[in-house]
């Protein structure tokens, strides 16, 4: 029994399709094999150059109208507030390692003896008190017997710090790139309408740009920008006063920023440091009135910044900052929250429309 020539036709158009959809595939593969070295850094560019464009076009409007001579200025400008503080935190973080390792190689270094209640401390107290009791009376031995721990540490401890110093790079680069994406700002925009609209329809399209955008721009403003200038408000305090490892602890300000946790929960700890190195002098008071406003700050920016755009959870704030630092390190630790942030946004106007769809198709059947 011979097929149909519908038949025939069926399985030519069928075998056509599959084919097509391999090659697609394919190509695919090979585009996202070519670009994916370059991803983070687009989309960190992207992202800079959506939540900057706001303020490009200000500056466009004192500079003539020129959407070129307003990128670069904005990009200029940006680097140059950028490269003092960040300089200042990795001479201190440089410091602090260096006259660790001086105090240690000198033998000076001298650590009090524990209490005997350490002792009692549950689980870990007896383990505690006799390596307590061993550095406070023979401290060499016990770094010649932790050597090879110290050395994995170490070499742990400076990938971390070449991998912050990469992202550092990464970051202007991406901010360079943000400035070409901003001169092009307008048949960008143009562009992002274009798709979305093919991919969710004329009418959807332009909605689902537009919150794209203000997600962005509400995660990036009111969470990474404000962790961003808290630490380095507060950065600055410790460098100036001297704290060890300021720039260490302004990282981990920085990242308890973005987690959405208090700065308070470094601060008050190093007040009373300083308190208990320093005395009551004027300027650990001023030192410390300092922090403790500083430490505040995100009282204040939140809702100037994140008022303006779309309320996004803390736990997903908190999860795509993790997440992102885990898979992409540092820069991820800013890429993560606004991706998750986006694609959660997306995820509930999906749940919405579909909402909506089914309760309009209800009134319309309890009218006929």
């Amino acid at each position: 029994m011979t097929p149909a020539p519908a038949d025939k036709l069926i399985s030519r158009d069928l075998l056509d399709v599959l084919i097509r959809a391999g090659l697609i595939g394919v190509l695919v593969m090979f585009c996202y094999q070519v670009f994916q070295p370059f991803l983070n850094l687009m989309l960190w560019s992207m992202i800079l150059a959506i939540t900057l464009y706001p303020l490009h076009g200000k500056l466009k409007a004192r500079l003539g109208n020129n959407d070129g001579r307003a990128a670069t200025a904005l990009v200029v400008l940006s680097i140059a507030i950028l490269l003092v503080p960040v300089y200042l935190l990795g001479a201190s973080m440089a410091e602090s390692i260096e006259g660790s390792i001086a105090l240690v190689k000198s033998g000076e270094m001298h650590i009090p003896r524990p209490a005997e209640s350490v002792a009692s401390w549950p689980l870990i107290g007896q383990q505690l008190h006799d390596l307590w009791l061993q550095a406070s009376t023979d401290l060499t031995s016990l770094l010649k017997k932790i050597a090879p721990q110290l050395k994995d540490v170490s070499l742990s401890l400076l990938g971390k710090l070449a991998g912050i110093g990469m992202g550092f790079l990464v970051f202007i680069f991406a901010l360079i790139i943000a400035g070409i994406f901003m001169a092009f700002g307008d048949s960008g925009s143009r562009s992002a309408v274009q798709i979305f609209s093919r991919i969710s329809g004329v009418d959807k399209g332009p909605k689902i740009a537009e919150l794209c955008t203000a997600t962005i721009r509400a995660v990036a403003q009111g969470v990474v920008g404000i962790a961003f200038i808290q630490m380095l408000l507060i950065g600055a305090g410790f460098v100036v006063m001297g704290i060890p490892g300021a720039g260490l602890l302004a990282l981990a300000i920085l990242l308890l920023g973005i987690m959405q946790l208090p700065a308070t929960l470094i601060t008050i700890p190093v007040i009373a440091y300083v308190f208990a190195t320093e005395g009551a002098s004027v300027a650990s008071i001023i030192f410390a009135i300092y922090t403790f406003v500083a430490g505040l700050a995100d009282n204040v920016l939140k809702p100037l910044l994140l008022g303006r755009g779309v309320d996004v959870p803390m736990p997903v704030v908190l999860i795509g900052a993790l997440g992102g630092m885990v898979t992409s390190g540092i820069i991820g630790l800013f890429i993560g929250p606004v991706i998750l942030g986006v694609g959660y946004q997306l995820f509930w106007q999906w749940v919405e429309d579909q909402n909506e769809q089914t309760a309009t198709d209800d009134n319309n059947a309890s009218r006929q």
